[in-house]
């Protein structure tokens, strides 16, 4: 099944390094100023040295720079006078230490040679750290990784406006960081920030119901998605190089892992409702997956690991390779990877489920990722990026009739992105592109008599998305203002959505629908007072104001502002404020879900004390009338950049989410149905035999699971599981982010870290007074924090961080559950040596050190579901891995 994935990124790999090691010096000597050129070179890629730059003064610093980097550097025509550089120290290449040099600076820098390079505004500049984004303003790491460039902007996520300011703030999680953390994918990143939750589509959640938290949170198909706020993972929008990916599964989650993180540059947050900017999905908010533009030369990886009571034993091994030209630049790369189970009987707190069932899937996994630009003259630049994964994952479940389900799934990810970009007269440009994602996900279920092992294929199915994106949109200058030039950013474009879930044991849909909508948006950002990218230049003032409407070919029109301001009183504080209207369109699912109805015991709605023979009916499946979710988003925010202070960053945050029309499941845990006072209106205790028959004539199915006939005078009650829109969710809280960086001889040590305070609540219904999500089973926890060090100093890193989770309340027993603290280390060794050990890297990081397992909570099913949150904790302990890499 895998030859396909594994001849073609091999093939790309091959390619690549070929093109990096043959292409001739002459071309890369003339190199002149494109963002691809990446200047001094060393073995086919940018000289690295060891940098010990100071704070204080830039001249200093840029002088001390230019000697020990062997650089030639142009200043701008006003000189840098009276800014203030903060420290660099450590091994790396020469632009990524005059990148941090310039961090913060209202600078940047363009190539101009091999050793050359020319200082200028941030605005202008191709290559810059993130002067757009507020100091701090990172859950788990510092802006330490350049901006997204075309080729003469900087482009941030949260705005269209090249070179603007995003009125929200931006979370921004660097390679480097990534590295640092000793994180190996994506989804080991974003589980570990604050302000996601980890429900939702997940490896560690079970399937098929069994976490106890609705359909939404389980593992479909093995990989990882953003679930900001706890609002679902349909409800966060997740971009690659700011295009949209597949759908995975049935809840419009998006595989972030999917994506090889060597290919990565950084992965931008901005957690505020984007609706106005990005269309539907960003509610919660979006993240933004950037590639590396700069990687010249080949690196391979290998890396294993394990639990300490064990299981989820990895192995994994990575490929990258990149070449640039004069006039573009190729990156490709490939990771093949293996994940053995956790079984139940690994694991004290499970030993009374029955062997085999497992607690975190087996996988294999091979990833492979093409991106290419090119620039066609002065005027054109052609880009693609390529992307497609295959993922095998197989985990075994226990049903209470003895037999256990063996599940068994394929999942194929494909992403096609072309965009062609022309850079007209007066400062404007206008991009032409689309996407083309797929997803197939085939899954297998067996039944098995423990005792004979004879199986029963009960389950073949495909859950099948695919989704194309057509846009074209013109961004320029469209008058003066005091501060510089109003920006405008205007496009138009169409969007196509397909959902199919197969049965091929039925031959039949239960689930098929498809969806389209035209788009259009505008948006302007208004320098007021001063320069946003100059903070010393005094005070700065800048308003930002989108609008974008939507019209689908399902539900209608839906139309969203977005309004923000950026103000910056001194040059050591940013404010920013926000508001704006989001949406969501419903999923396919929810809306084309084939209905059904279950009989089935009161005890498995969580009934008891009925009569023998008494029976339950209940009724579920899709909508089709199911109206668009809508939200109203206010976001305000400080960020303090002290002058005084180089090397700190603080940014506080407040957010008000008030969410309204949800389309919900209405009763998420099937076993507190009859029991939790929330699910009452959707629990008719009283039922009619006429309002029975019509519950099972407008089924497409009937399931009997009671053990005796249906008779309706035997139902004592009726159960209304449909997706409808009744919800309501409001959801507030503060973030608070830092980073300070100080030099400690004989290195530089820096502190950051991130928590995150949330309150939410539901309304199912007008009449039902709200009840508490944030803080109970199921749900993100009220207060969530990730801290911590990172130390460097020559060829060696080396962090320590604190992850801290509150207890949860158990609404249905009672009590509250312990709150969660484990520690992660990492450290990392480059030896300076030549031959063999040139470019080579060695790497030993541990999660949870201290092996703490998760806090313990009432089996909703005892003995076959898992006695802990499995939303909010892994059953993984201490996980111990050691990896080596080598780049030419």
């Amino acid at each position: 099944m895998k030859s396909s994935v594994l001849r073609g990124s091999a093939c790309i790999v091959v390619s690549a390094v070929v093109m990096s090691m043959s292409w001739p010096a002459s071309a890369q000597e003339a190199m002149t100023g494109q963002p691809w050129a990446t200047g001094s070179l060393e073995n086919g890629r940018p000289a690295a040295a060891d940098f010990d730059l100071p704070a204080g003064d830039l001249t200093v610093a840029l002088d001390a720079f230019g000697k020990q980097a062997g650089i030639e550097l142009v200043l701008p025509p006003g000189g840098v006078e009276g800014r203030q550089a903060r420290a660099v120290a450590g091994h790396m290449d020469w632009p990524e230490a005059l990148r941090r040099l310039l961090e913060g600076t209202g600078l940047a820098f363009r190539r101009t040679g091999p050793a050359a390079a020319v200082i200028e505004a941030a605005e202008q500049g191709a290559v810059s750290g993130h002067p757009s984004l507020p100091a701090g303003s990172d859950g788990n790491a510092p802006q330490a990784d350049p901006a997204a460039t075309d080729l003469a902007a900087v482009t941030v996520t949260g705005t269209r406006i090249r070179g603007g300011t995003s009125p929200s703030p931006v979370i921004t999680i660097g390679l480097q960081n990534i590295r640092e953390e000793g994180f190996t994918d994506l989804g080991q990143v974003i589980r570990a920030l604050p302000q996601n939750f980890t429900g939702g589509q997940n490896p560690g959640v079970p399937s098929l119901g069994y976490s106890g938290a609705g359909l939404q949170n389980q593992n479909i198909t093995g990989g990882s998605a953003l679930n900001l706020r706890g609002l679902g993972p349909d409800a966060t929008l997740t971009l690659l190089n700011g295009r949209r990916m597949a759908y995975g599964g049935m809840a419009q989650a998006v595989d972030i892992d999917a994506i090889p993180v060597e290919a990565v540059d950084r992965i931008e947050i901005v957690a505020d409702g984007a609706s106005a900017i990005y269309g539907s999905d960003a509610v919660g908010g979006v993240g933004n997956v950037i590639l590396r533009q700069d990687f010249d030369g080949v690196a391979v990886g290998a890396r294993a690991g394990t639990t300490a009571d064990g299981g989820m034993t990895t192995r994994e091994y990575t490929a990258t390779a990149g070449t640039a030209w004069a006039s573009g630049g190729l990156l490709a790369t490939f990771k093949t990877a293996s994940v053995e189970p956790i079984y139940a009987r690994q694991r004290p707190y499970t030993r009374d489920i029955t062997h085999p069932a497992t607690l975190y899937p087996g996988s294999d996994l091979d990833s492979g990722l093409l991106s290419i630009g090119q620039s066609l003259g002065q005027r054109v630049e052609v880009r693609l990026d390529a992307l497609r994964t295959e993922r095998d994952q197989t985990y075994n479940q226990f049903s209470p009739d003895g037999r256990i389900n063996r599940v068994n799934s394929e999942t194929t990810t494909t992403m096609v992105a072309p965009v062609v970009e022309f850079f007209l007269p007066a400062d404007w440009s206008l991009t032409v592109g689309g996407s083309r994602a797929k997803s197939t996900h085939l899954q297998y279920q067996h039944w098995e008599v423990v005792e004979t092992g004879a199986r029963t294929l009960s389950v073949h199915d495909c859950l099948c998305n695919e989704g194309s994106v057509y846009e074209v949109g013109a961004e320029g200058p469209v008058f003066a203002l005091a501060g510089g030039d109003a920006r405008m950013a205007a496009g138009a474009g169409y969007r196509t959505n397909d959902y199919l879930h197969y049965s091929y044991l039925a031959g039949s849909a239960t689930t098929e629908g498809d969806e389209s909508s035209r788009f259009a948006y505008v948006e302007l950002h208004l320098p007021l007072v001063g320069n946003m990218q100059e903070p010393s230049a005094g005070q700065r003032l800048a308003l930002t104001t989108a609008l974008r409407t939507e019209d689908y070919d399902s539900f209608g029109r839906v139309t969203v502002p977005k309004a923000g301001l950026v103000y910056g009183p001194t040059e050591s504080i940013t404010l920013k404020a926000s508001w704006g209207k989001s949406f969501k369109a419903p999923t396919l699912h929810q809306r084309y879900f084939a209905p059904y109805a279950m009989l089935t015991a009161p005890g498995y709605f969580g009934g008891s004390g009925y009569p023998e023979g008494s029976t339950v009916l209940a009724s579920g499946g899709g909508n089709r009338d199911l109206e668009a979710e809508r939200a109203t988003t206010s976001t305000v925010s400080v960020a303090f950049h002290p002058v005084a202070v180089p090397g700190l960053d603080l940014e506080l945050t407040w957010y008000d989410i008030d969410y309204t029309g949800r389309a919900l499941e209405p009763i998420t845990n099937f076993a507190e149905a009859m029991l939790n006072p929330v699910y009452a209106q959707f629990v008719d205790r009283t039922p009619t035999a006429q309002e029975q028959a019509d519950w099972i004539a407008a089924a497409s199915t009937f399931y009997n699971f009671a053990g005796v006939p249906y008779d309706p005078g035997d139902v004592v009650a009726l159960v209304n599981l449909r997706y409808t829109n009744v919800a309501r969710q409001k959801i507030r809280g503060i973030d608070v982010s830092g980073t300070y960086r100080v030099e400690m001889e004989p290195g530089t040590v820096t502190l950051r870290g991130s928590a995150s305070w949330l309150d939410s609540t539901q309304q199912s219904t007008d009449l039902q007074a709200p009840f508490d999500l944030a803080g109970t089973l199921n749900n993100p926890p009220g207060f969530h924090a990730r801290a911590g060090a990172v130390w460097h100093g020559g060829g060696l890193t080396a962090s320590l961080f604190a992850n801290y989770k509150d207890g949860l309340k158990d609404v249905l027993h009672g009590g509250q559950t312990a709150s969660w603290t484990s520690f992660d280390a990492a450290l990392r060794y480059a030896p300076r040596a030549a031959g063999l050990l040139s470019g080579v890297e060695f790497s030993v990081a541990a999660r949870n050190v201290f092996n703490r397992a998760p806090p313990r909570s009432i089996a909703w099913l005892p003995g076959f579901s898992m006695p802990y949150d499995a939303t909010n904790y892994s059953p993984a302990g201490r996980f111990v891995s050691i990896g080596v890499s080598k780049r030419w």
